[in-house]
């Protein structure tokens, strides 16, 4: 689990379109790294193992806990909604809530997939995200971002 932007910079113009961003990038990151590792074992006859990534984006409660051993650790339903998006996606996909598609749309290819029944949650609109559209791409197969794209950043 990951959370970015805990506070959001106040230098940024639109933090949570800035902190979706980011956080899907750093997603194509996570995957061009295990599929590196795949790739490898998978040649040397060595067992692997694969990730499902799941992104929402929304408000939640942040803060330090723990009486003897202290912990920073997020709460609410932004948190529990990024974890259905994780458990409700595919190895080796980033799968994303409507609310993180409406943000990152402009930037990514996505690939509506329906509404999915998530535990405790009903069904929710889902997206997985393919790769960076082609004006913020820096190479064919859109996984890693051009300058144009670093500057939204």
């Amino acid at each position: 689990m990951s959370a970015v932007g805990i506070p959001s910079a106040p230098d940024l113009a639109n933090p949570q379109l800035t902190n979706a961003l980011r956080t899907v990038l750093a997603g194509f990151e996570i995957q061009n790294f295990m599929n590196t590792m795949k790739s490898l074992k998978s040649s040397l006859g060595i067992p692997y193992w694969e990730l499902r990534l799941g992104i929402h984006t929304g408000p939640l409660v942040a803060g330090v806990i723990g009486e003897k051993k202290f912990a920073y650790d997020v709460w609410g339903d932004t948190v529990n909604t990024a974890s259905r998006m994780e458990s409700s996606g595919k190895e080796g996909r980033i799968n994303i809530s409507e609310a993180t598609y409406n943000l990152v749309k402009d930037y990514f290819v996505c690939e509506y997939r329906g509404k999915v029944n998530a535990k405790n949650k009903g069904e929710i609109a889902m997206y997985y995200v393919n790769a960076i559209k082609e004006n913020y791409a820096n190479n064919t197969e859109g996984r890693v971002p051009n300058q144009k794209l670093l500057e939204l950043l």
